[in-house]
């Protein structure tokens, strides 16, 4: 019997690279075909392994290989000559980084001037304040 030892390091980057692909499956999901949406449906949202897959559709598991390898390079291409999903990584940063200053701003002036907390907290509130933040930063990973 032959084990194949995986490190904790090729592990990460495996999931690294799911995790991008699910991005751009959804950004760019409705250039597949419908086949295609289903299949890396399947395998990427309900973790089923390509041979679970070519049971499951009556095909074989080379093929369900093939289509998964297909997608994810043409939605790869889509991102290379598009760009969108590096524009909105840049634009969750930048609102990372705003967000972050405005909520040192507000605790520095809480500090200062204890009587504007209420109105410091409103105005937080409205912003999205530190609660927002954190959906970004979840989002982000």
């Amino acid at each position: 019997m032959h084990r194949t030892v995986i490190k904790a390091e090729e592990i990460e980057n495996l999931m690294q690279k799911d995790v991008r692909f699910l991005r751009l499956w959804d950004l760019y999901g409705g250039l597949l075909t419908d086949t295609q949406r289903e299949i890396t449906n399947l395998y990427f949202n309900c973790d089923l392994s390509p041979a679970e897959i070519a049971e499951a559709k009556g095909v074989s598991r080379q093929s369900v290989s093939d289509c998964l390898h297909k997608c994810k390079r043409l939605l790869e291409d889509t991102e290379e000559k598009l760009h969108f999903s590096k524009a909105l990584d840049e634009v969750s940063l930048a609102y990372s980084l705003y967000m972050t200053r405005v909520n040192r701003w507000a605790a520095e002036q809480k500090e200062k001037h204890p009587a504007w907390a209420a109105e410091l907290d409103e105005l937080l509130a409205l912003t999205g304040g530190e609660e927002e933040l954190v959906q970004i930063v979840q989002i982000e990973e």
